[in-house]
């Protein structure tokens, strides 16, 4: 018997590829999907894969190779939907797919423009999807170079991801989960220089700041414990990613935490007006003074807390509930496209 659906994704850790397959295998049963690893497409020597990346428009070393694998797999199997994450799949390997029957969606989890990941072969690929899913407000960017069908769907939480067994013990008083990015790392100097602050993500550890304790990488399971035991949980959103929100933004919320937000209309959609159920800031300094006002303030974080997971627990936003919208939008493509159904 074919899969139903095919995720093409990263595995593992805190990736929404992996988010998806988990919600995936509860809608139509493991037996009923297929996962691809994109990482595969990276595997390779160190040296080798960083010219790729440098010299030949950031692509994967293996790219070629797995997508060629994944068409294969697909006409043995002929699933009737693909959903991919992020830049995974060329226009190759897109024309094959819609050859074979297939009806494609990429979520498109970074931003195709940040400077950081921008590359042509992607950019050339995603007209030839049948559906985008993007999490930020770069619709008309899409439509620019040819997407027919653009559809916002917001990040989620993955209700594997914020369970804990009990809030860790010598979590820090204020945490910030995510990479060093550039701005962030702008952000940090000026906020630690007011109020000390525990990280956890990538590339902290490059340049130290004060005030800033690098806590190092850290598996889901633990970072869901530190962030339920810190008394206040920091939420910035990836600039250069044009992003109004962050995968965190819910995953802090689910977990129970005492959030100061930066100040975004998506932030705001969400939670409220100041005070509802976070606090919001505009600059380091802000923040700074809001997480001092909720370290001192102990029935305002438990009511910030209470209003802030009320919000998101029944707002319908888990990766379940993405996975259901995505699959509705790719029936309606492929309605509209005469391939039949699935």
């Amino acid at each position: 018997m074919g899969k139903h659906l095919v995720i093409a994704g990263q595995a593992g850790g805190s990736n929404v590829g992996a988010s998806l397959r988990r919600a995936a295998e509860v809608a139509y049963a493991p037996d009923g999907i297929l996962f691809s690893d994109v990482s595969e497409a990276s595997r390779g020597a160190a040296l080798l894969r960083a010219l790729a990346w440098r010299f030949n428009d950031r692509r994967p070393l293996r790219q070629g190779r797995f997508v060629r694998s994944l068409v294969e797999t697909c006409r043995a199997e002929r699933p009737g939907y693909l959903i991919a994450t992020g830049p995974s799949l060329t226009k190759d390997g897109l024309l094959a797919l819609r050859a074979l029957g297939v009806t494609t969606l990429n979520y498109a989890t970074d931003d195709p423009w940040n400077p950081s990941v921008k590359s042509r072969w992607h950019l050339a690929a995603l007209p030839h999807h049948d559906v985008i899913a993007t999490p930020r407000d770069n619709v008309a960017d899409f439509m620019s170079i040819g997407c027919r069908r653009v559809e916002i769907v917001p990040f989620a939480f993955d209700e594997a991801l914020v369970a804990f067994d009990t809030p860790l013990p010598h979590a820090p008083d204020v945490l910030f989960v995510g990479g060093a990015d550039r701005d962030r790392v702008a952000f940090m100097r000026r906020f630690a220089a007011e109020v000390p602050v525990g990280v956890i993500g990538g590339y902290w550890s490059r340049e130290p700041i004060g005030g800033v304790t690098d806590l190092g990488h850290r598996p889901p399971r633990a970072v869901a414990g530190m962030t339920a035991a810190a008394r206040v949980n920091l939420c910035l959103v990836r600039h250069a990613n044009r992003d109004g929100h962050v995968m965190r933004t819910y995953e802090m919320a689910a977990i129970g935490a005492a959030m100061v937000v930066e100040d975004t209309p998506d932030h705001q959609a969400l939670f409220g007006s100041e005070g509802e159920s976070v606090l919001y800031f505009g600059t380091p300094e802000e923040a700074a003074a809001k997480a001092r006002a909720l370290l001192a303030d102990e029935p305002l974080r438990l009511r910030l807390k209470a209003a802030a997971q009320e919000r998101v627990l029944s707002g319908g936003h888990t990766y379940r509930d993405r996975l259901a919208t995505m699959m509705t939008l790719l029936a309606t493509a492929r309605a509209e496209s005469g391939r039949g159904r699935a």
